[in-house]
C-alpha cells in the first residue's frame, strides 16, 4: 500500500499560499528536484489567500481530479506551522497528499470516498534550524522520496485522518437550497457553496435572478447565476467583475429555486 510506479515521469501537483515574491515555491522546487530529477511540478496555484485554508481547500477538490493516477498533492496553506498540528503524508483513491492535517484536504477526500491512508511524517525530512517553512524542510523532501517509490508506511507511523474544515453545507429547504458566497475568483466571479444542478432561478439580495448555461447568455452588466468550473453555482454579471460592481461580501446568502 502506498508505493508509486510509474511508467512516465512522476507528477507533483503544487498549492500554496506563498505567492512568487520570495522565492519559499522555488526552494519547495529545488529540494523535490535534487532527490528526484525527474519529477514534473505543476503550480496550481500560488496566490490562495494568505491562511485560508478553506479557500485552499476549495481549489485543490475542484482541480485535483484533472491529474493523472498517482500524482502527489503537496498543498501547504499553514497558519498552524511549527505547532502541534500534524504533517501528514497519505493515500487516498489513485492519489497521493502531501501538507499539514489542518482541514484543507478534507475537500478532496470527501469527493473522493475512498479509503484514507494516512501517516504522520516523521522520517525524510531536512535539517532545520527553524521550524517556520515545513514547506521546503518537511512536505518537499517526503514528497519527493514518495515519488521515488518510498512507501508511506515507511514515512511515519499510521493515524486516522480527522475531518477539521470549518465547512457550511447548503440547507435544502422545500424547493429551495440556501447557500453563501465562498470565494471569488480572478475575474470577481462569487462562488458559492452550492453545488452546480437543475435550478430554476436565483435570488440574491431579495432579488430574482435567472440561472444560465454560460456568461454571456445575459446582457453586459446584468448579474445572473450560473453553474461554474468549481462544480458549484456561481453569481456572475456578463464582461464585468461582480464582486466589485456589487460590493459582494463573503458569507452573504444567496438562494437557488429548483421549482
Amino acid at each position: 500500500m502506498g508505493i508509486i510506479k510509474h511508467s512516465v515521469r512522476p507528477i507533483v501537483g503544487l498549492l500554496t499560499d506563498f505567492g512568487t515574491k520570495d522565492g519559499f515555491v522555488g526552494a519547495m522546487k529545488g529540494v523535490m528536484l535534487s532527490i528526484n530529477p525527474e519529477l514534473q511540478l505543476v503550480d496550481i496555484s500560488h496566490q490562495v489567500e494568505p491562511f485560508n485554508v478553506l479557500e485552499g481547500a476549495l481549489l485543490l477538490k475542484a482541480h485535483y481530479r484533472y491529474f493523472p493516477e498517482n500524482t502527489i498533492f503537496v498543498c501547504v496553506v499553514d497558519p498552524g506551522v511549527g505547532s502541534q498540528r500534524e504533517p501528514l503524508a497519505l493515500r487516498c483513491g489513485k492519489y497521493f497528499f502531501v501538507g499539514p492535517h489542518n482541514g484543507i484536504f478534507d475537500l478532496a477526500l470527501k469527493d473522493i470516498k475512498e479509503n484514507i491512508f494516512a501517516y504522520k511524517i516523521e522520517r525524510f525530512t531536512l535539517p532545520r534550524i527553524n521550524e517556520t517553512f515545513h514547506g521546503r524542510d518537511v512536505f518537499a523532501p517526503v514528497a519527493g522520496h514518495i515519488s521515488k517509490g518510498t512507501p508511506l508506511e515507511n514515512v511515519g507511523k499510521r493515524i486516522e485522518y480527522k475531518f477539521l474544515l470549518d465547512w457550511e453545507e447548503p440547507k435544502l429547504l422545500g424547493n429551495k437550497v440556501v447557500g453563501k458566497i465562498i470565494y471569488f475568483d480572478k475575474f470577481g466571479n462569487c462562488i458559492t457553496n452550492i453545488p452546480c444542478g437543475n435550478y430554476i432561478y436565483g435570488e440574491f439580495r431579495g432579488r430574482k435572478l435567472d440561472v444560465v448555461s454560460y456568461f454571456l447568455q445575459k446582457k453586459e452588466k446584468e448579474p445572473a447565476f450560473v453553474c461554474g468550473s468549481f462544480g458549484y453555482m456561481e453569481l456572475f454579471i456578463p464582461m464585468g467583475n461582480a464582486q466589485a460592481l456589487l460590493e459582494v461580501k463573503r458569507g452573504e446568502e444567496v438562494i437557488l429555486y429548483t421549482s
